[in-house]
């Protein structure tokens, strides 16, 4: 999500089934460091929580095929098909709130920047049963964790 000043840019992450957002402001849009920032965002999560991305056309995402490395599979969206977006877009509207286009992102900390996307992913949503996006993804969270730890060792 890009900035009334020139550079300044929002990369933002949509976990489809949980709404919950990750983002980072990357120095700039080069397709290598929007890639090695995506690597970053995803390589916490457990591979069963990043199987998959979806991309706009965009050049900044031009070395997705660095993904397929962590497993991570990447499509993009048809030429002007926002609708097949459309999680990230109503994502990037309700943060648009809280930074508007015309806000200079050098005037914002990172620890207040940090603390919109937290606002964000801790809004109660009607179509979560008024719960929380944060609430689901430490939910999916866990359940990866218990999976991986109930398991049986071989012997």
């Amino acid at each position: 999500m890009g900035f009334a000043k020139y550079g300044q840019n929002v990369l933002a992450l949509h976990e489809r089934h949980s709404r919950f957002l990750m983002a980072t402001r990357p120095q700039n849009k080069t397709a290598g460091l929007i890639a090695r920032h995506l690597e970053s965002l995803l390589a916490p999560l457990p591979p069963e929580l990043r199987r998959s991305l979806t991309f706009d056309n965009g050049t900044k995402f031009a070395r997705h095929y660095w993904l397929h490395e962590i497993g991570l599979e990447t499509f993009f969206c048809d030429p002007y098909s926002p609708w097949q977006k459309g999680g990230i877009e109503n994502a990037i509207g309700r943060i648009r709130r809280l930074l508007p286009r015309k806000t200079d992102l050098d005037t914002i900390s990172e620890k207040r920047f940090l603390a919109f996307i937290k606002a964000y992913n801790r809004t109660p949503r009607k179509c979560l049963d008024y719960r929380t996006p944060a609430e689901l993804i430490l939910e999916k969270l866990l359940h990866f964790e218990c999976e991986s730890t109930s398991r049986p060792s071989p012997g």
